[in-house]
């Protein structure tokens, strides 16, 4: 996925620097990605480690991570993926609020592909509700539903709205893909909880944080992928069809500062990696002051290609590049 603030081209570099402080042979480690995503860093370490811990306050995002993170057994699911892709197309939620030629017509999937999503979304649900299917099956193919759904969606990356006519990618007929996750020999563990909430009831070794860094809500960004993970009702608001949220504190302002204090004292890890850029709402000053008043500073940086989600933002922004900041402290 295209994802705001992915770390997936960065991940090789920030292992290498987590290994550079605490040592490459990792086996012995329980480490937690605080604010999962979509899980680039705790799938790069999950092999390598005792255990991974993974959280985002984002249900969609949740499903995405106990899929990848949270599965460890393999799981027989072709024919499963097969018969869902062979389903007859439904005119249930997604096709009649956020599709091409739907009640709403809200131009967010074909009108195609929004009906496949309803059927797939439909059947799963009903395997899971009669106990024909597993957690572990349940969440592996919602994830397949969610990544194969964004494969097609009418967007610039993101669902703070959609585009006026379907694009060539989005014309595509959906296929669920199978969401392939790695078995390894420790034990993993996944929550979807406030981040400042969870940290006060875990412990390890290594902490790895990848907050919000600017105002964008995530939930409000991909608010459709969390309507298809959930498969819940509700009325939706506005012209793209926002539906209620969570708001974060790091996304505020006013809130950062103290939401990220509280966060570094609660901590429970021998050493905390923050990542953070130059865009960020907390100066790089700021966080070097606040994590120096718990132990052992260091800061790495490096240069990589900033996340632009349509053209608008390309002229808004001119450089083509960003400082990804690694704050390191050894608690």
């Amino acid at each position: 996925m295209n994802y705001i603030g992915s770390k997936h081209k960065l991940s090789h570099w920030l292992l290498t620097n987590i290994q550079s402080v605490c040592g490459t042979d990792l086996s012995a480690k329980i480490c937690c990605d605080l604010f999962a995503g979509t899980g680039s860093v705790g799938r790069k370490l999950k092999p390598l480690v005792k255990g991974v811990i993974a959280n985002d306050l984002e249900y969609y995002s949740y499903v995405l991570n106990r899929n990848y993170i949270g599965n460890n057994i393999n799981l027989d699911a072709e024919k499963y993926l097969e018969e869902l892709n062979n389903l007859k197309p439904v005119s249930g939620f997604i096709y009649q609020t956020y599709s091409e030629s739907g009640a709403a017509n809200r131009l967010y999937f074909s009108a195609e592909n929004g009906k496949k999503i309803d059927a797939i979304r439909t059947q799963i649900e009903k395997w899971y509700i009669s106990n024909s299917i597993n957690e572990d099956l349940y969440f592996f193919l919602l994830a397949s539903l969610l990544e194969s759904a964004d494969k097609v969606a009418n967007t610039a990356s993101v669902y703070g709205a959609y585009l006026k006519k379907i694009k060539k990618s989005a014309q595509k007929a959906l296929v669920l893909k199978a969401a392939d996750f790695e078995c390894t020999n420790g034990s993993h563990t996944v929550f979807n909880e406030d981040s400042n909430a969870l940290i006060q009831s875990i412990e390890g070794d290594i902490l790895y944080l990848d907050p919000p860094y600017n105002a964008r809500q995530y939930g409000a960004n991909y608010h459709l992928l969390n309507t298809i993970a959930k498969k819940d009702t509700f009325v939706p608001r506005g012209k793209t069809g926002l539906r209620d949220y969570s708001k974060s504190a790091f996304c505020s302002k006013l809130e950062v500062e103290q939401a990220f204090d509280n966060l570094i004292a609660s901590a429970n890890f021998n050493t905390i990696f923050l990542s953070y850029n130059n865009e960020g709402l907390m100066p790089a000053e700021l966080v070097k002051k606040i994590m120096q008043r718990y132990g052992k500073y260091d800061l790495v940086t490096t240069e990589y290609q900033r996340f632009k989600a349509d053209k608008t933002e390309s002229r808004n922004h001119k450089a083509t590049t960003t400082t990804e900041f690694l704050h390191i402290l050894e608690k």
